[in-house]
């Protein structure tokens, strides 16, 4: 019995054994083909490079000396400066990517602003004493009533008139035609009306005193005059602004002010009369541009023949632009505004994009006209584009320029310069204490910059005053040149 047990407990662990050794080859087969999988899908690494600065590149590993990070690979086939860079579906589909088409369309431009109405300055009178007197009686009036022409302003008392008036009845008594025409001259000269000089030929009648009214009808502006002040010759009592007709001072934004031309219809809603619209036209477009909002001023004329339109009251303004012929537009969203360039997203492939820089024209509605830098069919991205721009930028693709492109962009290259002190030199960048770049409109400061190439720092130490002159470029301020100050012994 014992020697049976014996024999199925051998028997047993035989198989045990035999199932070990199995499972030990299994595991090991595992273990090798993982192993072994690294090896048939290992990328070949080009070099690392900063995601911050994508256009440095090292060759090993290690910390970024730009920012405090790890740099990254790039493998081989990983390149996308040709090809653009490709974002995978499921990334595009969670941004909601759309799609749009380079059009050529006949473009007629309309330009909607907003406008405040104001007084026509062309419309406006100053009334005056002629002679110098006492103010004896003021209407009861203020500024910003509304009077109507012939309104009496005030009562002035004129003594310089009658000696001159005197004078005048007694020639007149003699019958001699040229000395009486030269009495009336005189009286003309003390500023005294030809109607109060006729009423003194015909009753003989000696008056001293003048009732000054408006010659026009309008909103008095100001009034300068009091009872009992004294008057000179010439002195201004009241401004009076007439109201028959307002002008409109229409905001036009800086991009769109080349489709703006004098004597151009221009539609006006204004809130204070909901419904009705005004029909005028552009009278004068302003010179100087708003610094504040960047727009320039159109000037729109609207008759006020019920004066019910008051200045300050506000407008929304349909003016018609310029008609031209076909045009390529885009989308307006779909430009990249970076405020040095405008870019858009040009799909190249399936899911494989490349920025690429435009120049702008005019804004039709929510189209822009594209000027330069894309042709009539192509497929650019119209939202989402932000992302795969960021996702360029780290990829290091180049924005493609046309060869017009690149010879505007170094013709138009913004250079400055300024007093500086060196405070550390370190590889290719330099730190300074500069003065204001006028120009760039940068202030003083002290700051690394980097410089255009090695040779610009050499024969240059720590402490030394130079002139440096820099130019602006998308990653900021480069160092060009630097000069030692003339008490250094360098150039001035």
């Amino acid at each position: 019995m014992n020697t049976k047990h014996t024999i199925i407990a051998l028997s047993i662990g035989a198989a045990l054994l035999g199932l070990g050794v199995v499972g030990g080859r299994m595991s090991a087969t595992s273990h090798e083909t993982t192993a072994a999988e690294p090896s048939t899908t290992e990328k070949k690494v080009l070099y690392w490079y900063d995601p911050m600065k994508p256009d440095m590149k090292f060759d090993k590993p290690g910390k970024s000396p730009y920012m405090d990070m790890e740099l990254l690979p790039k493998y081989v086939g990983d390149s996308t400066e040709s090809s653009g860079v490709k974002i995978d579906a499921r990334t595009l589909q969670n941004t909601g990517m759309r799609q749009a088409t380079v059009e050529r369309l006949s473009v007629s431009q309309s330009i909607d602003a907003t406008g405040v109405l104001t007084f026509n300055e062309r419309d406006v009178s100053i009334e005056q004493a002629r002679s110098a007197g006492f103010v004896e009686r003021v209407w009861s009036l203020a500024p910003g009533d509304i009077i109507s022409v012939g309104q009496p302003l005030a009562e002035v008392l004129i003594p310089e008139w009658t000696s001159a008036q005197q004078e005048f009845l007694v020639i007149r008594s003699s019958g001699d035609a040229s000395l009486i025409s030269a009495a009336r001259e005189r009286l003309l000269l003390t500023g005294m009306p030809r109607s109060l000089i006729s009423e003194l030929e015909k009753t003989g009648k000696i008056s001293a005193r003048q009732t000054i009214r408006s010659t026009q009808g309008g909103v008095i502006q100001e009034l300068s005059v009091r009872s009992g002040m004294t008057l000179a010759a010439g002195q201004t009592l009241a401004k009076i602004n007439g109201i028959s007709s307002v002008w409109l001072d229409v905001a036009v934004p800086e991009a769109q002010a080349a489709a703006v031309q004098v004597g151009g219809k221009a539609d006006v809603a204004l809130a204070a009369f909901p419904g009705v619209m005004l029909s005028g036209k552009v009278s004068a477009i302003l010179p100087s541009l708003n610094d504040a909002s960047r727009s320039i001023k159109v000037r729109v004329e609207l008759p006020n023949r019920d004066g019910r339109l008051r200045p300050g009251m506000s407008a929304q303004v349909k003016l018609a632009g310029l008609s031209s012929n076909a045009a390529l537009v885009v989308p307006s969203e779909a430009i990249i505004r970076t405020g040095k360039r405008s870019l858009v997203m040009l799909l190249n492939g399936e899911n494989h994009f490349e920025p690429v820089e435009v120049s702008l024209g005019a804004e039709v509605g929510d189209k822009t006209i594209i000027v330069n830098g894309l042709n009539e069919g192509q497929k650019i991205v119209a939202s989402g584009q932000f992302l795969i721009d960021s996702e360029a930028n780290l990829a290091g693709i180049k924005t493609k320029l046309t060869s017009d492109k690149v010879a505007s962009a170094v013709q138009t290259m913004v250079v400055d310069d300024a007093e500086a002190t060196i405070k550390e030199i370190d590889g290719q960048q330099v730190t300074l204490t500069h003065g204001t770049f006028k120009i760039i409109g940068m202030s003083a400061m002290t700051m690394a910059y980097p410089v255009a190439n090695p040779g610009v720092l050499t024969g240059f130490k720590v402490g030394d005053k130079v002139r440096v002159t820099v130019h602006q470029s998308d990653d900021g301020l480069v160092v060009e040149r630097l000069n030692k100050t003339k008490a250094q012994g360098g150039r001035p």
